[in-house]
């Protein structure tokens, strides 16, 4: 399947290549150095010249790196919903975004830990600039979204993008993760974008685009962080949006933001598995014959997924009182995660700046004010 190969992951049969050109390079020194800080540099060099498939290099290698972050920066990850999936069943995930890297890390090591499919996930290629980052990122199954493009290409690199994921989770049996819109969600305002869902939908051959999605077996993912490592590194960005200015990155803002999410504080972190979509795709192909209304539907129905199963930490409603200057939510938290709260409000953000100060607690508060607005969902 040459076609893909501007986007694929690598195969197992270049693995250990891969592998090889890799293994002294600074960077997987200092990820293997964080993950095995008590072994000998020659016994894991070892090991990872021994490692011949995606799978092993995931379990042995990225499973332990991804245990590591969390024991040193959060106090834990916990799941639910994952006890409705199919072992050796292909999933389709559609998340909401807050991390780069760990979203869809954290993901597969419940997947992992639940004995079920692991994901081929959607990376932006501006994130694997730096050759060592786009190789690990095809060692770690990750495969290309082509960012920057004319809107011919983008055609082009939609319909190409669309018929790998359809090749991986019809064929190959492979589960993928996607995130809902494109880049991060940087103002708590979880949302999917249908353009996501447009391009998902251009691989496919049935009468009723419906149909096809039912195939793909469509599942809602949220997950929800108590801190946000780069909260303050979005102000900059949330800020120029507000004054309607054109926002340009520095130049390695990526790899900062990316880095920043691995070591940073994150306190509780909860991923959630929706239903499988299902009776919802029935209903929308009943409702609506129109492609483009069953496209803003679906949309609908993954939000709703998501918003109502999302996660709410004591930092969401401390932030929401400090917003709107209320203790509507006071019982949520206590006056000792209000004081840590606060403080580090006054380390991230200059409170002399009274809208980088609002666009922070809105970041925070904004999943609270989603989710209230379906009943008992609070």
């Amino acid at each position: 399947m040459q076609k893909f190969d501007s986007i694929r992951p690598f195969y197992d049969t270049e693995v250990n290549e891969a592998i090889q050109s890799a293994v002294n390079h600074p960077m997987m020194k200092a990820l293997m150095g964080f993950t095995f800080p008590d072994v000998d540099e020659e016994v894991w060099k070892s090991q990872l010249k021994k490692t011949h498939s995606i799978r092993d290099f995931q379990c042995n290698f990225i499973y332990q790196a991804v245990q590591k972050v969390l024991k040193k920066s959060s106090e834990g990850l916990t799941t639910s919903g994952f006890e409705k999936l199919e072992p050796n069943t292909s999933y389709l995930f559609i998340s909401n975004h807050r991390d780069i890297i760990l979203d869809t890390s954290l993901l597969n090591v419940a997947l992992f830990d639940h004995g079920l499919v692991m994901t081929a996930s959607a990376i932006g290629d501006n994130l694997v600039q730096k050759s060592f980052l786009k190789t690990l990122s095809k060692l770690n199954r990750n495969f290309l979204v082509q960012r920057g493009l004319s809107p011919r290409e983008l055609l082009e690199s939609s319909k190409l993008m669309s018929e790998y994921i359809g090749q991986l989770l019809l064929r190959e049996n492979r589960s993928v993760w996607i995130a809902q819109r494109e880049g991060r969600t940087k103002d708590g305002n979880d949302a999917t974008h249908s353009g996501v869902l447009k391009m998902l939908g251009m691989g496919s051959d049935e009468k009723n685009l419906m149909d096809y999605f039912k195939k793909l077996k469509i599942v809602p993912v949220s997950i929800s962080y108590e801190y946000d490592p780069t909260d303050a590194l979005k102000m900059p960005q949330l800020i120029a949006e507000a004054k309607n200015e054109i926002y340009i990155k520095e130049k390695n803002e990526d790899f900062v933001t990316l880095l920043s999410g691995i070591i940073g504080q994150k306190k509780r972190i909860h991923i959630h598995i929706g239903d499988v979509l299902d009776r919802e795709l029935d209903a929308i192909a009943a409702e609506f014959d129109n492609n483009n209304k069953q496209i803003q539907a679906l949309a609908q129905s993954i939000d709703d997924s998501i918003l109502q199963s999302y996660m709410l930490w004591p930092t969401n409603y401390i932030a929401y009182d400090l917003l709107y200057k209320t203790d509507q939510y006071k019982g949520f938290y206590t006056e000792n995660e209000k004081s840590l709260f606060e403080r580090r409000l006054e380390m991230k953000i200059d409170e002399n700046n009274p809208q980088m100060l609002e666009s922070f607690l809105a970041m925070y508060a904004n999943p609270v004010v989603n989710k209230s607005k379906y009943q008992n969902a609070i």
